[in-house]
Formats: structure tokens, sequence, C-alpha cells
């Protein structure tokens, strides 16, 4: 057994779609990044290729390479689900935490798990999801930027 953790964070920014854990979520600014700039998604990933000793998503999927130049982390998630199938690892569980002031999360938390799980071909039962905000303190709390972490076990 093997235990990760990832950690990202976005700028919030307008005229930007807000994509979190695969679900584009109606919010007046979105997240700035290379890519689709999926703060959960990319959390989880780096949880997932720390655990198997292979890095993170700046040395898989760099932004300096247009190739990722808005990809979807989606996308990303599954080829990091081969990279740790071809070192002989299956996932056993993920946690993450999504920290946002705004928008609420819960009411798409589900869906993200759904996606997320059929994405990496796991049960729903081994992927939660939780929110939380951080009482207006922080650059979360003042709206500037959403971050997220994750955990994860692989055997």
């Amino acid at each position: 057994m093997r235990i990760g953790m990832g950690y990202d964070v976005h700028r919030l920014e307008e005229n930007r779609d807000m994509i979190i854990g695969g679900v584009k979520i109606d919010y007046e600014k979105g997240l700035l990044g290379h890519s689709d700039a999926d703060v959960l998604t990319h959390a989880i990933m780096d949880a997932i290729l720390g655990a198997a000793g292979e890095g993170d998503i700046g040395l898989h999927f760099p932004d300096t390479s247009g190739e990722f130049k808005d990809i979807s982390s989606i996308v990303l998630l599954k080829r990091v689900k081969e990279i740790i199938e071809k070192d002989g690892y299956k996932i056993g569980n993920i946690d993450a935490t999504i920290i946002a002031q705004a928008p609420k999360m819960r009411p798409h938390i589900d869906e993200m798990r759904k996606i997320i799980a059929g994405t990496l071909e796991i049960d729903l039962s081994q992927i939660n999801i939780k929110a939380t905000t951080e009482e207006h303190l922080g650059f979360t709390g003042r709206g500037e930027g959403i971050a997220a972490e994750a955990i994860c076990l692989l055997l």
C-alpha cells in the first residue's frame, strides 16, 4: 500500500468556465489555468501520482506544452490512471476537499464523484469529496481563488 497527497489552487477570473471535478458549474467567474484549471481533479491526479512515486502533473503535463492548452483535466486523469496501472497499482480510495467561499459545491459533489469514479473505473464508494469555506479568511475566503486537497491510497 502507498499513500499520496495532492494540493492545487487556481485564481478566479471573469470570462472563464468553472470546471470542478469534471462538472461545469454556473458561476460568474471561472478558474484560470493552462488546461481547464479543474482544481479538484488536479489535486486528485497529484495524489495518485505521488502515491505511485511518479512525480506530479507538472512533470507529465507541463503548462509549457501546447498539447495541454485548454485540455479537459478528466482526459488527463484517464492518462494518470494508465500510468499507475502500468506500474501495477490500483486505487484503494481517494478522499478530497474543495476549499471555496463560493459557489456552493454540495449541489455538484454527487456528479463529481460519478465522473471521477467512472474515469478511474473505481466504485463510487472509493471516492469521497467534501467542500468547505475558510470563513472569509485568506485568498479563498476573499473569493480570489479556489483550492483543493486530496489523498489517495494505492494498492
